[in-house]
């Protein structure tokens, strides 16, 4: 790394999301679906890392570790409450972080939809109804009138792909609580088909993709009327898939099956974020066991920091626009593994940018320890621990080592 330093204006940054670090956030989806019976959810999100309030704090975090860029999410649900009524104080809080990031030389990095939608857009369907893109659109139009003019990057949706994607590793057992989750929150709600876009049924994954395109490319439409200059692109959750000897046609099916609606979109876009998290190496009957030895995630899968290079070199070579790593890390207690996987990863970016992989920017998933959807508070995945008593932060020795990688390349050579 010290041979190829990045690019001056390249983003070093955290990534966080409202729902997993806000808290009481009543009037989503995903709060009304962890608190039917039965669930999917592990427990309730509840005051999650009380990031509503602590969001300074936060800031001031991701600042002493000489980062220029922080992810965030709006939560739709808190803008947009009830249907057609926008709350302004709750655009005055995001206009809020906004500018607390500027004052702090952080790029805002603005995802418009992290998973979570309103109760009410649920209630009607989500994103199988009909005018679901222009409900969204709508939203995405009040935000950027409010602070559009201010913010670095804009993200339509994050990780649209993931249900087909853990529908490659999570069991049948999954899907039959997925199924009784969601007929418990329309019955719940009085409707009859409560649909939200992380908790997704097999006989709803092409529906709901469908309704997903739609709305990015109605949501991207009403950003660049807004501000044409803005780059606006979406994530996608991708796995580094290699393939052993005669394993490769297994490999493809997954990649296309996974990837290929969104890469296919992403061409249109002014940059595609990658969010990596492990490799699988594909045989001829199915992934291949982590060797005797390895070093596991939470996942049980091996730790592998060649992973992200390999993913985006395959996300540039199928969309041809630049990569933003809007999320990478690792899921462990053991915060020595996350410290020995930053600078390997790192480098294997830096290899892949070296090759000629255009990368604007990194951000590590996650600043803090938060709620990992139906995982609950279980995962840990943050460069700072959280007391779950009085939300007092903590950073833990990869904060120090991700902030000292950042300065070395931040800083001018001789």
């Amino acid at each position: 790394m010290t041979d190829r330093p990045f690019p001056a204006d390249f983003l070093w940054g955290v990534a966080t999301a409202g729902h997993q670090n806000e808290g009481d956030n009543t009037t989503s989806d995903t709060w009304f679906l962890e608190h039917v019976s039965p669930t999917i959810f592990r427990e309730p999100s509840g005051r999650a890392c009380d990031g509503w309030h602590r969001w300074p704090e936060d800031l001031d975090l991701a600042a002493a570790m000489s980062l220029n860029a922080y992810r965030f999410s709006v939560e739709w649900a808190r803008v947009e409450p009830e249907e057609g009524r926008f709350d302004e104080a709750a655009l005055d809080h995001y206009e809020a972080l906004v500018d607390g990031c500027l004052e702090r030389e952080l790029a805002p990095v603005v995802t418009f939809n992290h998973f979570t939608a309103p109760h009410w857009f649920a209630a009607k369907g989500g994103m199988l109804a009909d005018d679901a893109a222009d409900r969204f659109a709508r939203y995405c139009d009040a935000v950027m009138a409010r602070f559009g003019d201010r913010i670095a990057f804009a993200l339509t949706l994050n990780e649209p792909n993931l249900p087909r994607l853990l529908a490659w590793v999570l069991p049948d057992a999954v899907v039959d609580i997925t199924r009784a989750t969601l007929r418990a929150a329309s019955e719940a709600a009085g409707v009859p088909r409560y649909r939200a876009s992380n908790v997704v049924q097999p006989e709803d994954y092409e529906a709901i993709e469908d309704g997903l395109t739609r709305a990015h490319v109605a949501g991207k439409a009403a950003i660049k009327a807004r501000r044409p200059d803005l780059p606006v692109g979406f994530s996608i959750a991708m796995v580094d898939d290699v393939a052993a000897p005669g394993g490769e046609a297994l490999r493809d099916r997954k990649r296309d099956e996974v990837y290929g609606r969104w890469l296919n979109l992403a061409r249109d876009d002014d940059f595609v974020g990658v969010q990596n998290y492990e490799r699988v190496v594909y045989g001829p009957d199915g992934p291949v066991a982590a060797p005797e030895g390895a070093v596991l995630n939470e996942m049980g899968s091996a730790v592998e920091p060649a992973s992200l290079g390999g993913a985006v070199r395959y996300a540039h070579h199928r969309t041809g626009v630049p990569v933003f790593v809007t999320e990478h890390g690792v899921g462990t207690e053991d915060d020595a593994i996350r410290v020995g996987f930053l600078r390997p990863s790192l480098d294997g970016l830096a290899d892949a940018m070296a090759d000629g992989v255009p990368v604007l920017g990194y951000c590590h998933w996650t600043h803090l320890d938060n709620f990992e959807w139906v995982g609950g508070y279980g995962p840990k995945l943050g460069l700072h621990a959280v007391d779950r008593a009085t939300f007092e932060r903590t950073p833990k020795p990869s904060a120090a080592e991700y902030g000292r990688l950042v300065e070395q390349h931040r800083r001018p050579r001789t």
